[in-house]
């Protein structure tokens, strides 16, 4: 229960701060630069560990490589909302409904090994966590703040995709009470790959004129130290990975 509680809340928060904040691009940013050096050290330290210590290790790579590619994928429905590229585009160029599927496989496919976490409160969880949120500043920002759209006219198509994005991990996290835990594996190795891709855009996109961000590294040295505190106090028992 704690566990989709947080999940929720982290969309409902995210939202909210882009409702009321969402024209300080600045903010986003570096929202999405703290998120991913906290998400490539979840994914690096826990998520990795996790798949390549397990029976059939050896084809797992296969997985990773699939969830790169699946998450360039969903990138075509989301325009690269992930990476905080929404104001690249023209707002007509993404579609509600596009943006909806999108974001809703994303965070489904993320729920699922939630399933079989040993801890309630795992860094895997945590990741996702801090994942959520700038996506849900930056989704907020995009559907309550559209120019030539009164609040009565976007706020019900607005609300129909928040909600489904927040409940899109819980559902995911439902589904995988269903699959064999032997599994866990493999689904870890997707979403790592997803985490991968997404960490590593915003982290190594080029700055303007290739000049050293030193707030940029700042940030990803933050948010690295972040995961590894939580990966040095976090138990890790042996029975995690004698499946």
């Amino acid at each position: 229960m704690t566990t989709v509680l947080l999940l929720i809340l982290s969309v409902i928060t995210g939202v909210f701060l882009g409702k009321h904040f969402g024209k300080k691009e600045k903010l986003a940013k570096n929202l999405l630069i703290l998120s991913a050096g906290f998400l490539i050290t979840i994914c690096l330290n826990e998520v990795f560990p996790q798949v390549y210590t397990s029976s059939g290790s050896s084809s797992l790579g296969i997985f990773v490589i699939a969830g790169v590619l699946l998450q360039m994928i969903l990138e075509a429905l989301t325009k690269g909302f992930e990476h905080g590229h929404f104001h690249h585009h023209s707002e007509h160029n993404i579609l509600p409904v596009a943006l909806m599927v999108g974001l809703f496989i994303h965070a489904f496919i993320e729920g699922i090994p939630l399933a079989n976490e040993k801890h309630e409160l795992s860094p895997y969880l945590w990741g996702i966590v801090f994942h959520n949120l700038p996506i849900s500043f930056i989704l907020g920002a995009f559907l309550f703040n559209r120019k030539g759209e009164s609040k009565a006219s976007s706020s019900y198509p607005s609300i129909l995709i928040v909600a489904l994005f927040a409940l899109a991990s819980p559902m995911g996290m439902l589904l995988g009470n269903y699959f064999n835990p032997d599994l866990q594996p493999y689904f870890l190795a997707v979403v790592g790959g997803i985490f991968l891709h997404i960490s590593s855009v915003i982290i190594f996109e080029s700055n303007k004129n290739h000049n050293i961000d030193w707030v940029k590294i700042g940030l990803v040295v933050l948010g690295v130290s972040l995961a590894l505190m939580m990966h040095v106090f976090h138990q890790h028992p042996a029975d995690v990975h004698s499946h």
